[in-house]
């Protein structure tokens, strides 16, 4: 007889069923704090199940994000806490912006090779962020793909839901002329244009440049990068019935996103001098030599988030809200121009 072909298991081919189920058990544990009284049941079924109670028109909103190539910086210092912070939150405002309150979240996790240690800190800045919010992580994949990500790093994706009475959807369709635009202030780059800095200080051929200090920032460059998207749910919560439409600055920044909560012919004229620019945005500038209007197609500029109102309704937002800025006006729109920055 010939010699006995070699036996290939799932594990031989980089694939740890046991792992996998060890990690399951770990998540199940970070979650279970984060569900409300309308889950169902717990992880590990085929779906998770969430009752709709109390509201007399639900609308679901639903929305599903990632937090792009900061996820690069996290694993070049191998600090993970806060990238699972980024996307929960990044997820909340994003549905916020239609005036809905976060009901659950799934998550999506996939790497190389299970890395234990790195997903429980994942998790756990992730878990962290949904009790905040009172918004329940009811289930996920985490992926082990041998040969599709580089040894190390990882991708990580959110899927959220909300719910907001019918009465009580944001959607712009009353925004007018002559309406106050408010800005929030950002907690810096929050999870857009990292592609852009990573190549405007070289972090990929050089990562040391992640730990250089930078007297304007007073830290280094890594702990400025990785400071958590700053999440609005909390503030702008009971303030919602003043606003007429919201924007999340995110990738495309001011002129990328403003234009999708104004009605046609409108525009949105902004003051750049009304709210003061993080020295963050103005590093990568300096050191990229990037031009302004690159700047504010890329970046949120310092400002996350942007509410309009009624004049007589902006003083009042101001007033209950000290991170708060006057940044402008509705306008008419003349030529192409959505938003006017002067």
């Amino acid at each position: 007889m010939g010699e006995k072909a070699r036996r290939i298991t799932y594990r031989a081919a980089g694939v740890d069923i046991s792992a996998a189920d060890n990690i399951v058990r770990l998540i199940r544990r970070k979650a279970r704090p984060t569900f409300r009284p309308e889950v169902l049941n717990d992880l590990g079924f085929f779906g998770g199940l969430f009752e709709l109670a109390e509201y007399t028109q639900p609308v679901l909103v639903s929305s599903v994000d990632g937090v792009g190539t900061k996820l690069k910086v996290a694993c070049a210092l191998n600090r993970h806490e806060t990238i699972g912070m980024d996307l929960v939150h990044h997820c909340v405002n994003d549905i916020l912006a239609c005036g809905a309150e976060p009901l659950f979240f799934l998550d999506y996790l996939a790497m190389g090779k299970l890395l234990p240690h790195t997903i429980e800190r994942i998790v756990q800045g992730m878990a962290s962020a949904l009790k905040e919010v009172g918004c329940t992580l009811i289930g996920g994949e985490t992926a082990e793909m041998p040969g599709l990500y580089p040894e190390g790093e990882y991708d990580l994706v959110g899927f959220i839901v909300g719910v907001v009475e019918r009465a009580g959807i944001i959607d712009g369709k009353g925004i007018k002329k002559g309406d106050a635009i408010i800005g929030l202030l950002s907690s810096g780059l929050h999870t857009n244009g990292y592609s852009l800095v990573r190549q405007v200080f070289n972090i990929d051929e050089d990562p040391s440049r992640l730990n250089r200090f930078y007297a304007e920032l007073g830290k280094e460059l890594g702990e400025e990068l990785l400071t958590p998207h700053r999440c609005y749910l909390r503030q702008l919560k009971p303030l919602l019935p003043l606003i007429k439409g919201m924007a999340h600055i995110t990738g495309g920044g001011l002129p990328g996103n403003l234009p999708r909560i104004l009605p046609k012919g409108l525009a949105a004229r902004i003051e750049k001098g009304s709210w003061q620019i993080p020295p963050i945005f103005s590093l990568i500038q300096n050191e990229g030599n990037v031009a302004e209007q690159e700047m504010y197609r890329v970046f949120n500029m310092g400002l996350g988030m942007m509410l309009v109102s009624s004049p007589a309704d902006a003083a009042k937002l101001i007033k209950e809200m000290p991170d708060a800025r006057l940044i402008g006006e509705v306008v008419g729109q003349r030529g192409r121009e959505r938003v006017i920055i002067i």
